[in-house]
C-alpha cells in the first residue's frame, strides 16, 4: 500500500470516526432536548433571499430535523409508506431513504397530525426512528436497518396521531407510548433492539418527549402524562418520583438546565383557566343545529367551535356528536392543571410539595416546549405572546409580550450563541430575540418562508436547519 493511499484511507477512517461520534443535534430538541446549542454561530439574519446556504425539496411529514456528523434525518409520509430519510449537511442531497413498512397507518388528524411526526434519536453509531403505525426501528448511518421493535397500530385520543419522540442515552432507547389501550414506557437495548424493561402507564394522552436527567447519582427519564409527570430509573424502569397537577393533553416536553428540571404546559380544560373555557353543548347547538335535532352532523359543525375538528370528537364515528360524547370530552379534559415549574433532584416518591422550587400560570404554551436558557425560561405562545421567567426563583421578568411575528406556533424555541429563534406555524415567519434580557428584545425579525412549518429547527455546523412543509431549508452566514 503506497503511503498516499494510507494516508487518504487514514484520513477517511478519521472523518468517518468524527461523523459517527459527533451528532451535534442528536434528538428532537437537540442536546438532551434542551434546545440550545450554546458552541454554535447560525445567522440572525435570514430568509429566502439572505444567508440560504441551500434549499431542497421535502417529503410530507412533521418530524424535526436531527443531525450527526455530515447527516441530518428526518422521518417521512411520503406515497402512503413510513421513511426514514437522511440528507447531506453540505448540499441538502437526499442520501438515503428506507421504508418502515406498516400494515396499517394510524389515525391522525389530516391538517394537524401525520403518521411521520416522531423525530429520529441517534448516538452517531445508529439513527432510531418510531412511528406509531408499526414500532421502532434502527438503522447505521447508511440506512441499512439493524432491528425493528414491533408494536400495534396506536390509537390516540380523538385520533389525532403520535406524537412523542424516542431518547437514546446509555444504550438505553426509551419510548413512551401513551395511547387509549396500553400505555407504557419502554427501555430498548440500542445494540439489537431487545426489551430490558417495560413499565405500565396509566396516562392515555400525551404526546410530549421525555428527557434524561441526574438524580442522587443515578440517572432518570422523565416523561409529563396525563395527571402526573412521572420519573422512572433508567436502567430498570421503575418508577421514583412524580409531580401531580398536569396539562391533560401534555404537548410540551420538560427540560433540564443547571441540574433542575423545567416543564411549562398548557392544554384547555383547567378550570382555574380564566382566559379559555370549552362552549356548552347547549352553545354548539345554538351556533350550528340548523335540523333542530339535538345533535351536531359535520355540516353542521363547520359552524360552530369545531370547525375542522369534526372527526376527532366523534369517537364511535357514526357522524353525530352528541351531548353525552361532548360532556365526555370535556371531563377528560377537564382534569388539566396547567403550570410553569422547577423541580429539584433528590427526590422520591410524590415530591409535588417537597421538590418544586416555583411554580407559575402566566405564558404558558400549548404545543411548544419552552428554553431554559441564560438564566431563564423562555416561553412563546401563539399570537406571538412571549414570557420569561427567572430560572432559579420563578420571578415574572417578563409576561406575554406580543413582541414575536403574529401566529400560531407549534416550533419550539431553540437557542445559541446568546439569541433565541421563534418561528410561526403558518407561514414560517422567524423572530431572533437576545436572550438573557429584562425585556423581550428582538434582534430581527426575519423574512416569512412562505410555507408552515411544524417542525422544531436544528442548529449544527453553525447553520439553522428547517423543516418546512415543503422544503429543507438550511441558513448560514456567507463566507
Amino acid at each position: 500500500m503506497s503511503r498516499f493511499v494510507a494516508f487518504v484511507m487514514f484520513g477517511l477512517v478519521v472523518s468517518a470516526a468524527v461523523a459517527a461520534d459527533s451528532p451535534q443535534w442528536p434528538q428532537f430538541r437537540g442536546p438532551n432536548g434542551s434546545g440550545v446549542a450554546e458552541k454554535e454561530r447560525p445567522p440572525v439574519e435570514f430568509g429566502p433571499e439572505k444567508n440560504l446556504k441551500w434549499k431542497v425539496p421535502a417529503p410530507s411529514g412533521f418530524s424535526s430535523p436531527v443531525v450527526a456528523g455530515d447527516k441530518l434525518f428526518l422521518t417521512a409520509f411520503d406515497g402512503g409508506k413510513l421513511y426514514t430519510v437522511a440528507y447531506s449537511t453540505a448540499d441538502g442531497k437526499e442520501l438515503w431513504r428506507t421504508e418502515a413498512p406498516a400494515k396499517k397507518i394510524e389515525a391522525y388528524h389530516k391538517t394537524e397530525g401525520s403518521p411521520a411526526a416522531s423525530s429520529v434519536a441517534t448516538d452517531g453509531k445508529i439513527v432510531v426512528a418510531y412511528f406509531g403505525s408499526c414500532g421502532l426501528f434502527a438503522y447505521d448511518l447508511a440506512g441499512k436497518q439493524l432491528w425493528k421493535y414491533d408494536l400495534e397500530t396506536a390509537q390516540t385520543p380523538a385520533d389525532f396521531g403520535t406524537g412523542v419522540s424516542p431518547v437514546l442515552a446509555d444504550g438505553v432507547v426509551v419510548l413512551v407510548r401513551d395511547t387509549m389501550k396500553g400505555s407504557m414506557i419502554l427501555g430498548l437495548d440500542s445494540a439489537d433492539g431487545s426489551r430490558k424493561w417495560e413499565t405500565k402507564r396509566e396516562s392515555p394522552s400525551a404526546f410530549c418527549t421525555p428527557v434524561v436527567w441526574e438524580n442522587g447519582g443515578k440517572k432518570e427519564v422523565v416523561a409529563a402524562g396525563y395527571g402526573r409527570m412521572i420519573a422512572y430509573d433508567l436502567a430498570t424502569g421503575k418508577e421514583t418520583w412524580s409531580v401531580a397537577g398536569m396539562p391533560s393533553a401534555s404537548c410540551a416536553s420538560p427540560m433540564v438546565a443547571d441540574g433542575f428540571l423545567y416543564f411549562a404546559g398548557w392544554s384547555p380544560g383547567d378550570s382555574e383557566d380564566k382566559e379559555f373555557k370549552f362552549p356548552t353543548f347547549d352553545k354548539l347547538l345554538e351556533d350550528g343545529d340548523t335540523d333542530k335535532d339535538g345533535k351536531l352532523s359535520k355540516a353542521e359543525s363547520e359552524k360552530t367551535f369545531l370547525n375542522g375538528f369534526f372527526d376527532n370528537n366523534d369517537p364511535n364515528k357514526d357522524g353525530f356528536i352528541t351531548r353525552d360524547e361532548w360532556d365526555a370530552q370535556i371531563k377528560f379534559m377537564s382534569a388539566a392543571k396547567n403550570s410553569a415549574f422547577c423541580v429539584k433532584a433528590g427526590g422520591k416518591g410524590d415530591v409535588t410539595k417537597t421538590h418544586v422550587v416555583w411554580k407559575a400560570t402566566k405564558g404558558l404554551p400549548y404545543v411548544p416546549s419552552a428554553v431554559t436558557y441564560t438564566g431563564q425560561m423562555f416561553l412563546v405562545k401563539d399570537g406571538g405572546l412571549v414570557t420569561a421567567y427567572d430560572a432559579k426563583t420563578g420571578k415574572e421578568v417578563y409576561d406575554q409580550e406580543r413582541a414575536a411575528a403574529a401566529g400560531r406556533y407549534y416550533a419550539s424555541p431553540v437557542a445559541a450563541n446568546g439569541h433565541i429563534y421563534t418561528v410561526t406555524l403558518d407561514d414560517g415567519a422567524f423572530t431572533v430575540f437576545k436572550a438573557g434580557e429584562d425585556s423581550a428584545e428582538v434582534v430581527k425579525k426575519n423574512p416569512k418562508l412562505g410555507e408552515r412549518v411544524a417542525a422544531t429547527p436544528a442548529i449544527a455546523d453553525n447553520t439553522l436547519y428547517v423543516r418546512g412543509a415543503k422544503h429543507l431549508w438550511a441558513f448560514a452566514e456567507k463566507k
